[in-house]
């Protein structure tokens, strides 16, 4: 009996990683190379200054409203990002166009938080596009990408649980691992990925469905509060209340002093850092000022926001980061999800953790045709349509996206820096040549097609550094004299990536010499 069930976890575990296993290890990469956008950005805009944080904060924010009063006085909502931490190290503030405008009158601008003047850099899509692409699918609609994502995001959750009632021997499974085994070597390695990562997969997929829950069980929301748009609005008023009433008038009025406020909100905070500023209706009788604490200050996704009336500066009311016990648990979830409190030696675990999520969804799918080839050679079976297909799809994704991302970083580059539609463009340049990753594996055999695309991903990757300094100043040497730790960061992580790819390639040619099995 237990054995027959173990063995239909087993089928239930090879099917849906195969089939959902490309779309789980996109999202996989393109999540943790997301995590780190904050050091993407500092490399894709080399014009910004070193991140410098924190900063004196009232002479910040009296530079930020001058220049919005300046250049966007009619805007109907405002925000001012103040540099405090590593996920925000520069100062950024952002306008929203009045009902009726065009788009283009709304905007966003880095400021100096020193002079006010605006920092000019390139438009780009940054390493915050990476992070929403592993949930926000591109060039699909939001409702679609999410149902994928979502359903994905299950099966990887059931995928878990039938891998741990499948292992008899898991612990021993974390200390085994036999190169050279053919087979058995891409079983240990797919155990060992696994294993070692277990509780950071368990804790960011339960997570991540916490995140997709009010979009994928929405009946729950519709049993206590009533169907169709009427009663989402009231479930969503009720656990996220509106603090204050924010309708214009349209009778002018003269903002209050942003810096009056600031002082305000920190005695009220008692020293907690203030994150942002967002001003709704500026210049008009019924302006409202919410001052947002920094989410980043600990793992509840949460955090202070007080609310000011924005002409006479009066405090008005507040929202405190805990308000009731389900509420805080899904903060938490959202909270350890995204990792946004998380220190460097912390940071460096999320990402190695995801990484090994990656590895374990690459080795899964590897094991998958390995497993079938083998039969095939020992005249078990035929070489049918699907295992070629999964061959080549394997290749396309396991190493044509990574050579899709590292071609997302030479446009940034290469890209004129005053072409219209930058950032949308550099982004088609991934998808571009990742489609042309999967025409090329389409056509070579699988070992080539390894072979060959894990080498262009090593010199995709290794010339980066190169690329970089011969199309800017900020060259590897002059970031380490400098200090720039974030753009260094990049170069030589993008050097360690292709060397780690040039000893994938070796491998494989080394084991296509001796006729291993791939």
């Amino acid at each position: 009996m237990k054995d027959h069930f173990r063995q239909s976890m087993a089928w239930l575990h090879t099917w849906l990683g195969l089939l959902f296993g490309w779309v789980l290890y996109f999202m996989f990469i393109t999540g943790t190379a997301g995590y780190l956008d904050t050091e993407i950005d500092r490399w894709m805009r080399p014009e910004l200054p070193a991140a410098r944080y924190p900063l004196p904060q009232d002479a910040a924010i009296g530079q930020a409203q001058r220049y919005l009063q300046t250049h966007a006085a009619d805007a109907r909502r405002w925000s001012i990002t103040l540099p405090i931490d590593r996920n925000e190290p520069w100062m950024r503030v952002s306008w929203q166009a009045a009902r009726g405008m065009p788009p283009a009158a709304s905007g966003n601008a880095y400021l100096d938080p020193v002079s006010g003047q605006r920092l000019e850099t390139r438009d780009t899509a940054g390493g915050q596009t990476l992070y929403q692409m592993h949930w926000r699918l591109h060039y699909l609609p939001d409702a679609v990408s999410l149902w994928i994502v979502s359903i994905a995001t299950l099966v990887l959750l059931i995928a878990l649980v039938t891998g741990i009632v499948v292992h008899k021997k898991i612990l021993a499974d974390f200390f085994t691992f036999r190169p050279g085994k053919g087979q058995r070597s891409w079983l240990d390695a797919h155990n060992v990925a696994s294993v070692v990562s277990l509780p950071f997969q368990l804790m960011i997929t339960y997570s991540g469905l916490v995140f997709v829950m009010f979009s994928f069980m929405p009946l729950i929301a519709t049993a206590w509060y009533g169907p169709g748009q009427a009663g989402q609005d009231a479930f969503l008023d009720e656990v996220f209340p509106p603090l204050v009433s924010a309708k214009a008038t349209g009778r002018p009025a003269t903002l209050v002093s942003l810096q009056q406020v600031h002082h305000d909100a920190q005695s009220r905070l008692r020293a907690k850092p203030i994150g942002a500023l967002e001003i709704t209706n500026p210049n008009d009788a019924h302006a409202r000022v919410q001052v947002v604490g920094s989410f980043a200050a600990g793992p509840l996704r949460a955090t202070d926001i007080l609310a000011y009336d924005g002409v006479s500066g009066e405090w008005l009311s507040a929202r405190r980061p805990w308000q009731s016990g389900p509420k805080a648990f899904r903060d938490s979830m959202l909270g350890l999800h995204e990792g946004m409190f998380a220190g460097a030696v912390l940071r460096a675990l999320y990402v190695l953790s995801g990484l090994l999520g990656a590895a374990m969804i690459a080795t899964g799918l590897v094991l998958w045709t390995v497993k079938r080839r083998q039969r095939v050679e020992r005249g078990r079976g035929t070489p049918h349509l699907g295992l070629r297909g999964v061959e080549r799809l394997n290749v396309a994704v396991v190493i044509g996206l990574p050579v899709a991302i590292g071609a997302y970083f030479w446009a940034n580059r290469l890209l004129p820096v005053g072409m219209a539609h930058r950032a949308e463009w550099e982004v088609h340049a991934l998808f571009a040549v990742w489609l042309l990753m999967f025409v090329f594996a389409a056509v070579r055999t699988p070992a080539r097609a390894w072979r060959e695309q894990t080498l262009l991903a090593a010199i995709v990757f290794a010339s980066l550094p190169i690329l970089n300094a011969m199309t800017t100043p900020q060259h590897l040497a002059h970031s380490l004299l400098a200090g720039d730790l974030a753009m260094a960061g990049f170069d030589l992580v993008a050097l360690g990536v292709g060397a780690m790819f040039f000893g994938i390639a070796w491998a494989a040619r080394r084991r296509q010499r001796q006729r291993a099995p791939w």
